[in-house]
């Protein structure tokens, strides 16, 4: 039937769904703790009605509840019940040691209704209160150590072992604190353990402090001032120390419960009585009881629920009329009685799943309570497992089962059951209700983690920051939770002179390897190392990937000047004849750069004087010539300044400063190994015959020599076998390429000379080290360094055509 939450048109639809359709689903339950974030997944609709998420769109499934908020919504994608509004247990269920919300989950064509149950679970969120700030005591300074006085009971919206658990006095030498239980509740009495003298203190100031159970704990104060005052000697006095009443939960406002009965030995106003009901922790049992001062008759002040409270301990107070009023305590227990109209409530407080297809018979799978509000047999419930399942029930203790494996598990068969528990009371008629829990079969730590690849290569700038990340190894695990767990690490390192501790580290959680040094090109180019990844499982299994990290460089070196030429700053001098012809040669500058590719391709200019043009320079041999023959209107000394620039970006560069000297003949010339002028203007055709066939037996001879070195090298250690041969080819604008494998290199020659350097940049390789080759003088060929590894990357060739 419909709840009296519903309201307009929700329960409109409820009452027509009901009484057109009588299609419903056991109802599930749920558990979530109060104050938990909006989006909170609560369960999985989906698995446990057993419905494809596909029919929750198709069939428009929806949430319906009859409260003020919707504190609950479904995710029809993944049909998951979520957290939709704040849930906050003590304004939802106030004074309730058990907290559940109901709703409905409706869906059409056909229309079907299930009956969803979710227990908000207390958390302590709220400190012990008291009522009051100052409670006053007035004490007579008659009175005998031992007496007792009741304190004010502290309230605690939460519940359990939340609520407030003990009482605690500040230090004092008259009064002690007697902390006393009496079912769900805790009391205190403050005790005189030394006899009052209003002439010395007349006021006693005491805090008393309430202490919750929580952890942490939390705690509230109150103060007491405890006025001692003379004389009136006599204490009203009950005629019971605990009055005992049953009162049905159905009994009528205004109804007069008990009449209470207090005498006093004094006379007079001393003698003269009033009755009132002490303020309690629950706020909630003013509200329900109170007490006619004259006359102290009881009365129920509003409608009891068993199921939300079964019993109110109250706390009356009889105090006399005289000048200093004394007051006599008494407690009242008021038991509610119940009638048969609450089904028993199925909780799952421990659920032990998956479980693995290897667990013996009598494994622990989830333990069961089962709960009914009601009182006496309509509270009496009994439990067992429905359909034909390899589980069972076993009883704990009264209401507390186990559900425990019965049978052979198999995944490979059945992967996953959903037990049925029923729950049946004894009242008349007896209510039933059921539950279902879903356990899942598990298997063993069977799947090594996975890496997508079984090498990395990884490039790293020259000079990079310090602490970044670099790459970011990832491997899959097929298993789950902690079997999928993985851990990352470093093993070992290549070369092994390098310790890896000290280039790199790596996140163990996410497999971010991060940068310890800066890295220098010139110092290391490549190195390697290998990264684990071990899953968490019992045994642990793991699998390695390997990490090749290679150094590109940075042009962060500029050119030097060679001998027998020095940089700017001191002064370098060349002579040369005043007879000379256009392509006259005066000097060669040669430069290097720690650089390597296009960062060390150096390129020659004339940046002094400004419009030259008796001299020039080849930008790529360096190489200074005449422009032209000299003529009386120039100048007998030129000071020239050469600007030497690589090919990086930014580009770096170096100058050297030259004097050039003319003089009347060649006689006076010092500078030895002068080349023969040549006249480029114009050029006859046995010239040009001659360069074509000079040009070609070098072509023929470099091919000769290149193919002698392949041949030789790959009968010494195979590694051009590995990589393939090389191969050269002549362009048509006189440039060359050397190809090796998936190395290409390209060879151009300058136009202004037939002397030409030829510098070849090798290319990144994984797993090798790089050699340096050079051919001097056409016919020589000398390595001029090579690294400890075997393997070879390429070669930089200089090439010296006359």
């Amino acid at each position: 039937m419909c709840r009296q939450q519903y309201r307009g048109a929700e329960w409109m639809l409820c009452a027509i769904t009901l009484c057109l359709f009588d299609r419903s689903a056991a109802q599930i339950s749920y558990s979530v703790s109060e104050e938990v974030d909006k989006g909170t997944v609560v369960g999985n609709l989906a698995k446990d009605l057993n419905i494809h998420t596909q029919q929750l769109e198709e069939r428009g499934f929806r949430i319906v509840s009859g409260y003020s908020k919707k504190y609950f919504e479904a995710n029809l994608r993944t049909g998951a019940l979520f957290v939709h509004e704040r849930l906050d247990r003590e304004e939802l269920c106030p004074n309730l040691p058990r907290c559940s919300l109901n709703i409905e989950g409706l869906l059409s064509y056909p229309m079907n209704i299930y009956r969803i149950e979710v227990n908000v679970l207390d958390i302590n969120d709220n400190a012990p209160s008291f009522l009051e700030q100052i409670h006053v005591f007035n004490i007579s300074e008659s009175s005998s150590t031992g007496e007792r006085y009741p304190l004010p009971i502290a309230q605690d919206a939460d519940t359990g072992s939340n609520s407030v658990k003990t009482y605690k006095l500040s230090l004092n030498e008259h009064f002690s604190i007697d902390v006393s239980s009496g079912g769900d509740s805790m009391s205190a009495e403050l005790v005189l353990q030394k006899a009052l003298d209003r002439e010395k203190q007349p006021i006693i100031k005491l805090t008393l402090t309430a202490v919750d159970g929580g952890k942490p704990a939390k705690s509230g104060t109150m103060q007491i001032l405890v006025n001692v005052v003379d004389v009136n000697d006599n204490t009203p006095s009950f005629g019971k120390s605990l009055y005992k009443i049953s009162v049905t939960e159905n009994v009528p406002i205004g109804t007069t419960i008990l009449k209470l009965n207090a005498t006093d030995l004094d006379e007079g106003s001393n003698s003269d009585i009033r009755y009132y009901l002490m303020k309690r922790g629950n706020v909630d049992s003013p509200e329900k009881f109170s007490v006619i001062p004259e006359s102290g008759e009881m009365i129920v002040m509003a409608h009891l629920d068993y199921e939300d409270i079964n019993a109110y301990e109250l706390r009356v107070r009889a105090t006399d009329q005289g000048a200093s009023p004394r007051s006599g305590y008494s407690k009242v227990l008021v038991e509610v009685v119940d009638v048969n109209d609450n089904a028993p409530e199925i909780s799952i407080t421990s659920i032990m799943t998956p479980v693995k297809e290897s667990a013996e018979i009598g494994t622990v799978v989830a333990l069961v309570t089962v709960t009914d509000k009601d009182g006496g047999k309509n509270g009496l419930t009994s439990c067992k497992v429905k359909d034909s399942v390899p589980f069972k029930l076993t009883s704990n203790y009264k209401n507390y089962y186990s559900l425990i494996v019965d049978g052979v598990l198999d995944r490979e068969i059945v992967s996953l059951y959903n037990v049925t528990i029923s729950a049946v009371d004894e009242g008349s008629p007896p209510l039933s209700s059921t539950a279902v829990i879903t356990v899942g079969i598990s298997d063993i730590n069977d799947n090594a983690p996975r890496f997508s690849e079984a090498n990395v290569n990884i490039y790293v700038k020259e000079n990079s920051k310090v602490g970044v990340i670099i790459t970011s190894t990832t491997a899959e695990d097929a298993d789950a939770n902690d079997n999928a767990k993985l851990t990352y690490s470093l093993i070992d390192t290549y070369p092994k002179s390098i310790p890896i501790t000290s280039v790199v580290n790596i996140n163990s959680e996410t497999g971010d390897i991060v940068s310890l040094q800066s890295f220098n090109h010139e110092e290391l180019k490549t190195f390697q190392f290998k990264v684990q990844a071990t899953d968490s499982g019992v045994p642990p299994l793991s699998s390695n990937v390997t990490v090749n990290v290679f150094i590109l460089d940075e042009n962060d070196n500029s050119p030097a000047i060679l001998a027998p030429y020095s940089e700017h700053g001191s002064v370098n001098s060349e002579s040369i004849p005043y007879s000379a012809e256009a392509g006259y040669f005066v000097a060669k500058i040669r430069a290097v750069d720690a650089d390597s590719g296009y960062n060390a391709l150096l390129s020659y200019h004339l940046s002094e004087p400004k419009g030259n043009n008796l001299f020039r320079i080849g930008t790529s041999t360096g190489e200074i010539r005449t422009k032209r023959r000299m003529s009386d209107n120039d100048l007998k000394t030129h000071p020239l300044v050469v600007l030497v620039s690589d090919n990086g970006e930014p580009s770096l560069s170096a100058t050297v400063s030259i004097e050039v000297v003319v003089v009347e003949s060649t006689a006076d010339i010092q500078t030895q190994f002068r080349h023969v002028p040549i006249k480029e203007e114009s050029f006859s055709d046995l010239n040009l015959y001659l360069l074509i066939a000079i040009a070609s037996v070098s072509l023929i001879f470099l091919l000769s020599l290149i193919s002698l070195i392949a041949v030789k090298c790959h009968r010494s250690d195979g590694s051009f076998s590995r990589y393939g041969a090389p191969m050269i080819t002549t362009h048509p604008d006189g440039s060359w390429s050397y190809s090796k494998a998936t190395q290409q290199y390209d060879v151009c020659f300058s136009s202004d000379t037939l002397k030409s350097d030829v510098v070849v940049f090798p290319a990144p390789f994984p797993s090798v080290d790089a050699e340096l080759v050079s051919i001097n003088g056409g016919d020589t060929f000398t390595r001029t360094q090579t690294l400890p590894n075997k393997d070879k990357v390429g070669y930089t060739l200089q090439l010296m055509l006359e």
